[in-house]
């Protein structure tokens, strides 16, 4: 069975970094399409950024120029490190997993940037 484990999450204050990792099981972890989504508190969940088995990366302006995804098929690991956080980074983030029809969900990281 499938698993997407979410690890990394924290306390952070302004201007810090993270890095989350989420690690896979049970799947072909390098066909698949990898992606970070988060959401806020009353908001819908958002893509964060996105990865696809070729290496292909896809990020939402807001994250521009301070996350990056990366992935290690050899530890079934895709990352997301981030970088000058704000307040407004602060979330739940998830990670997904597709491929065809094919979809897989972490069970979230609790991220706060707060002073």
């Amino acid at each position: 069975q499938v698993q997407l484990v979410e690890s990394g999450g924290g306390l952070v204050q302004p201007g810090g970094s993270l890095r989350l990792s989420c690690t896979a099981s049970g799947m072909i972890f390098g066909i698949y399409t990898l992606g970070w989504f988060r959401q806020a508190p009353g908001k819908q969940r958002e893509l964060v950024a996105d990865i696809t088995s070729s290496g292909l990366r896809n990020y939402v302006d807001s994250v521009k120029g301070r996350f990056d995804i990366s992935r290690d098929n050899a530890k079934n690991t895709v990352y997301l490190q981030m970088n000058s956080l704000t307040p407004e980074d602060t979330a739940v983030y998830y990670c997904k997993a597709v491929y065809l029809g094919r979809t897989y969900w972490g069970q979230g990281t609790q991220v706060t940037v707060s002073s």
